[in-house]
């Protein structure tokens, strides 16, 4: 929506000196020096043959050229070998085969120092594809994989052979550890008095703090605080996570309220830009507010401000109609929570999902409110003249989620230590995990993660997953020279307090292997001032099965530009087959620093799908240059999408997606897709620059029965020009004249 004006936050507070004694620092578990694995690719550009090629089209260079959209492939026959020279004789410690569909059934991996005579380090028979990560130990100049047996008909084809050696970098660090001085933990033997004052002096800190790089991690240890008599009242600011520590939220109970309310600039007042906040695992029983505000909890947030796990015992806004009056709210996330007493005011909140809640009362809808697993969800309703007078509300309402898993979480035992609980993967959920008994999942002790620090180097933390551990990222911004790469499966990597990572030298942040149970919850990737291919790149092998145990991304959000002036190509790239994505906004700035600018924060496309099955609840993807969503894998589901164009469009003519197609879709499924599942998607326009541009059409997809959109729309925000369909030509134009929405019940 049309962003409020922002005043420069001020100069950041002091330390929190008098909160020293309740920060959490559970010891630390201190390792002898492990042999680890080195990070660089002693293969990449190597000089590499092969016995054999399909083609000219694929030589033995493309498996070591760095590119996993080129490959090596040999001819149809056993056995087969492609073999790369290191140059010098090397300590061998992995391989990692990333595989075409036709790959290698059994074959070795052999090392030699002449080419001549080869000592075999790693041998099978039942290979199974995708990307394998080999453990080795060996030395020698030259390596090679010798193929005897294939999982196909056709010949043996690696997108990426990569080679790892011995380093003496450093030692994996300790893991547990302190938290650091933003992790500010809460206890109810504290004085309620010293905790709403320390709630103050945070929220009075970043309620203004937009694009600042102040993070907290506020932390309740189980308990009751407030009560009736005198309740605990806070305001949530930007870049502040509040979470209970119990095992269940009813473990922590708060009497009060937790609320984010209207921004005021100008005599304008909306939370349109009320984003980077939440509230996780505890219960509030609502009181204690008067006037306008009695009798409501109000959480008037936008996007990448999700409630999870959230027990409301009463009235709940997700608008705010007190501070300047009613104003609005743009897109927001419920998961895993429950609300009772009382009714959910939607109000003048334009869009929404809720995921896997029980709800007490929804009260309306204004474009595109979004129901999935929800007991006590209103019954779908979405017609094509909703979100108009006399029409019904625009409701999606599923009864189950297809795929689901949890964020995971920090709490504290019944011995009191620390740790972070994985909820297991459930399929046609509904209702929340934790209503019927503790949720179903594995807990983690803290002994298990390395505790990062902003000060950590990438080489400490990628020696730290070279050693098995997890990643806990404490709250703070981290410069990142390198990416960090993620192989081992199931690696839990947890944010706090909105921990945010920056590239510094045109490196993607992180990257995940093509292996399973791989979560990232909880941080920022902001793009860099030197252009990255990505900021977060998952798995490498679309073709790869991984729906028993998928890699998951909660709360995991994207930035070009805002905070820093940044330029990426891809923030997203998802080529893991099965992956979830649960609440991610990826966001090309329309406002702060480079935003409003076509030629800063330079970036074509938010997001590409490449893997199959993949699943998206409260996807978010806004202003970007081109295509702004590309979804090339088979059988995906989204359920919610939200979605504005750009709003600085110089001329028709920088925005054309062909010749003759004015702009590029929100959402485009290439021709080559024949089975995809949309629900609740919407995209709007704002060109504010007053040139007349025009959107052809907001989602371009395949003609086709397998691919199927369900309760579509466009709005016409402000400014000039408009969307001219809702999809491939159907559904009405949206501009000054008509402002939505249009909506298309079923597409095809």
């Amino acid at each position: 929506m049309t962003p409020v004006p922002r005043t420069r936050p001020a100069a950041l507070l002091a330390a929190f000196v008098l909160l020293v004694a309740g920060l959490l620092t559970p010891a630390m578990s201190s390792r002898a020096h492990a042999a680890t694995c080195g990070t660089t690719n002693l293969a990449a550009n190597r000089p590499a043959t092969a016995s054999s090629t399909e083609s000219g089209a694929f030589p033995a260079s493309a498996a070591v050229d760095g590119d996993t959209g080129t490959r090596w492939s040999s001819q149809f026959s056993d056995p087969q070998w492609i073999q790369v020279d290191l140059g010098s004789t090397q300590a061998i410690c992995q391989v990692v085969l990333t595989w075409e569909t036709a790959s290698g059934k059994a074959f070795q991996i052999q090392i030699s120092n002449d080419a001549a005579t080869w000592t075999s380090i790693y041998s099978t028979t039942t290979g199974p594809g995708g990307t394998q990560n080999l453990a080795v130990s060996g030395s020698g100049r030259y390596i090679r994989m010798y193929g005897t047996a294939r999982n196909t008909g056709y010949g043996y084809s690696l997108w990426e052979f990569a080679v790892y050696g011995g380093t003496t970098g450093p030692p994996p660090p300790p893991t547990g550890g302190d938290l650091g001085s933003n992790v500010i933990v809460f206890s109810p033997t504290m004085a309620q008095s010293s905790i709403q004052a320390t709630l103050n002096s945070i929220s009075d800190q970043q309620v203004p703090s937009e694009f600042g790089t102040g993070r907290y991690e506020l932390l309740f240890k189980p308990g009751t605080y407030g009560s009736a008599a005198d309740p605990l009242i806070f305001t949530v600011g930007f870049y502040t996570a509040v979470a209970g520590l119990g095992q269940n939220p009813g473990d922590v109970v708060i009497n009060g309220t937790v609320d984010t309310y209207n921004q005021c600039s100008g005599g304008t007042c909306n939370a349109t830009t009320n984003f980077w906040r939440s509230l996780t695992n505890l219960t509030v029983n609502v009181m204690g507010m008067s006037g306008c505000q009695n009798g409501n909890d109000f959480w008037a947030a936008s996007q990448a401000a999700p409630m999870r796990r959230v027990h409301f015992n009463g009235d709940v806004s997700l608008m705010d109609y007190c501070v300047g009056g009613p104003g609005y709210a743009s897109g927001g996330f419920i998961a895993d929570s429950q609300f009772t007493g009382g009714t959910v005011t939607n109000g003048s909140q334009q869009q929404y999902l809720t995921r896997d809640t029980a709800l007490d009362g929804w009260s309306n809808g204004v474009w595109n409110q979004v129901f999935c697993g929800d007991p006590g969800a209103p019954a779908q309703s979405f017609a094509t003249n909703s979100g108009h007078s006399g029409g019904p509300p625009p409701y999606t309402t599923l009864a189950t989620c297809p795929v689901t898993k949890e964020a995971p979480y920090l709490y504290q035992d019944s011995g009191g230590n620390y740790r972070v609980f994985v909820p297991s993967l459930r399929t046609n959920s509904s209702g929340p995990t934790w209503t019927s008994g503790a949720t179903p999942g594995s807990s983690l002790g803290l002994d298990t993660f390395y505790v990062v620090q902003p000060s950590s180097s990438v080489d400490t933390i990628d020696a730290a997953l070279a050693a098995g551990d997890n990643l806990l990222f404490t709250p703070g911004v981290y410069q990142l020279d390198k990416t960090i790469t993620v192989t081992r499966p199931d690696t839990q990597i947890v944010g706090l307090g909105f921990a945010t990572l920056v590239p510094t030298a045109g490196n993607v942040a992180m990257s995940v292997a093509d292996t399973n149970g791989v979560t990232v919850s909880g941080l920022i990737f902001d793009a860099g001032t030197t252009s990255s291919p990505s900021l977060l790149h998952v798995g490498t092998t679309p073709g790869t099965n991984h729906a028993p145990d998928p890699v998951t991304i909660d709360d995991v959000f994207f930035r070009v530009g805002g905070a820093t002036t940044g330029t990426v190509t891809t923030p997203l790239i998802v080529d893991s087959s099965d992956t979830i994505l649960d609440d991610t906004w990826i966001w090309r700035a329309d406002h702060g620093v480079g935003g409003g600018s076509w030629t800063s924060d330079q970036s074509p496309t938010g997001l590409v799908v490449n893997g199959d099955r993949v699943t998206a609840y409260g996807l978010a993807v806004e202003h970007f240059q081109g295509d702004e969503t590309v979804w090339n894998g088979r059988h995906g589901t989204v359920v919610f999408f939200q979605n504005e164009n750009p709003y600085e469009v110089p001329s028709q003519a920088a925005w054309m997606a062909d010749s003759t197609q004015k702009g590029y879709p929100s959402f485009y499924i290439p021709n080559s897709v024949t089975s995809f599942q949309g629900y609740g998607m919407g995209s709007y326009s704002y060109f504010n620059q007053g040139i007349d541009i025009h959107n052809a059409m907001a989602f371009q997809v395949p003609n086709t029965s397998g691919v199927q959109l369900h309760d579509i729309l466009t709005v016409f925000l402000n400014g000039s020009g408009g969307i001219d369909s809702v999809v491939n030509g159907t559904g009405g134009a949206v501009y000054s004249g008509n402002g939505g929405p249009a909506n298309v019940v079923t597409y095809p």
